[in-house]
């Protein structure tokens, strides 16, 4: 059911319920007041009679013939008067008797002084009545034709008009509720156009400040994600096949050189290093690619557990002294943490080994006594990592670019090196909720500050 027909039958729904109490109100209030003026009536009519009969001494023939005759005699009249020990001294009509009085109905009328209650369609009333210092027992019934109409006509006045109102209101409803969301179905057929080769179209908001309006600005800014994520996502399979591409192709005229006549052992064997060397930058641009992507996973879709940082420091500078035995990588602590917590992070111990290793590998590089110092710090609720080196720095235009993937500048012919690892590593630490900068001064050393949030 589409959302339009649902508002108007809500709205429809709602105005119903609200009509209904009103009118059950107006009928109920009405025929309240109907049964008590009528009741009141009633007992002004049978006084009339009894003081006629008690103070005038009208003969009760008399009195029944009168009545009967009478103008402003209520409809199906019928009024008894008795003395409090049930004996009847006047009947409007004895041979009828609809009330059809009991002792037990005087006994109850003298013990409660008043009554009323319905004897098939008739309305009555029983009240004890002093006259002459004696108690004496009326009761009276009749129909109430005249307001018993008027309540049936108000009940179909207000059926009808129900009825009415309700369509009104759907038909209202329906119209409003398409009005109202006009600009969704604006936009619905906006969106429609929207395909990956024109992601540059928008939404148009104008003046609208309202729920759709925030909607419209909510998908826009959807729409500028996605622009960029393509955009980078085209960037990256450009330079990816622009780095694949390179050694692919030394490779492939290394071996077609070799095949394409005899050659010494010698000059095979010089050949195949420089294959091997090709091959190997291969493999390290396929494991900083599958790293990369590792990195751009969602977070709950990667293991995260405690760990102690300055443990996981050591441990990477292990593995990478290991690769590069002339690399000298020196870890201090600049301020000595009073529990395990303040240098405990929540995290992934291989992202983060790769993060760290990028970082320190990147300082010795770089550096002409290829040595780097990572310095231990802590401030607040952040652990923060130093990584210094006094190489030969990364030049100010440069610096706004180093994040960006297969990103190289300037320091490119210094050493070999494919651009992903710093755009990986600035991935990871903010997949950990942490942040990656960097100072540097040309000639001088460049230095990237780490800061994680400590447990």
């Amino acid at each position: 059911m589409k959302i339009r027909i649902r508002l108007a039958l809500l709205f429809t729904a709602l105005v119903a319920a609200l009509l209904l109490v009103f009118s059950l109100a107006i009928y109920v209030s009405n025929a309240r007041d109907r049964e008590a003026q009528y009741y009141e009536r009633l007992r002004q009519q049978a006084i009339t009679k009894a003081d006629l009969l008690l103070d005038a001494k009208v003969q009760p023939s008399v009195l029944q013939l009168i009545y009967k005759n009478s103008l402003n005699a209520l409809p199906q009249e019928e009024v008894a008067i008795y003395d409090t020990v049930f004996h009847l001294l006047y009947h409007d009509a004895v041979y009828i008797d609809r009330v059809k009085e009991t002792r037990g109905m005087i006994d109850s009328i003298v013990r409660l002084k008043e009554i009323h209650f319905y004897t098939n369609d008739l309305q009555a009333i029983g009240f004890l009545y002093r006259y002459g210092g004696k108690d004496y027992v009326i009761t009276a019934a009749a129909k109430d034709i005249d307001g018993l109409a008027k309540l049936r006509d108000l009940r179909i006045a207000l059926i009808v008009g129900f009825i009415a109102a309700i369509v009104l209101t759907l038909v209202a409803g329906a119209l409003f509720s398409r009005q109202a969301l006009q600009p969704v179905t604006q936009m619905v057929d906006k969106v429609e156009e929207i395909t990956a080769s024109n992601l540059d179209l928008r939404i148009q908001i104008g003046k609208r400040k309202d729920e759709i309006a925030e909607l419209a600005i909510t998908f826009n800014r959807m729409l500028d994600r996605l622009e960029s994520s393509f955009d980078a996502q085209k960037q990256f399979v450009s330079n990816i096949s622009h780095e694949l591409r390179t050694p692919l192709a030394a490779i492939i005229g290394e071996l077609e050189i070799a095949a394409a006549k005899e050659r010494t052992n010698t000059q095979y064997q010089e050949m195949t290093l420089l294959v091997l060397e090709d091959a190997r930058r291969l493999a390290r641009l396929s494991n900083d690619l599958l790293d990369l992507a590792k990195a751009s996973y969602d977070q709950t879709e990667i293991a995260f557990k405690k760990m102690r940082v300055d443990e996981l420091l050591l441990e990477t500078r292990q593995e990478a002294v290991k690769a590069n035995p002339d690399y000298r990588i020196t870890i201090l602590f600049e301020r000595e943490p009073d529990t395990d917590d303040l240098i405990s992070v929540n995290g992934n111990s291989y992202l983060l080994k790769v993060a760290f290793t990028n970082l320190m590998e990147n300082g010795c590089k770089f550096s002409a006594d290829h040595q780097v110092t990572v310095a231990i710090s802590f401030h607040g609720k952040n652990i923060i990592l130093r990584f210094s080196d006094t190489g030969i720095g990364i030049p100010p235009e440069d610096i706004e670019n180093i994040f960006t993937p297969f990103y190289r500048g300037a320091n490119k012919n210094y050493t070999e090196g494919n651009g992903i690892g710093l755009s990986l590593t600035d991935k990871i630490i903010r997949l950990h909720h942490g942040s990656l900068t960097v100072s540097s001064r040309v000639g001088e050393g460049t230095t990237f500050t780490v800061e994680l949030p400590h447990l």
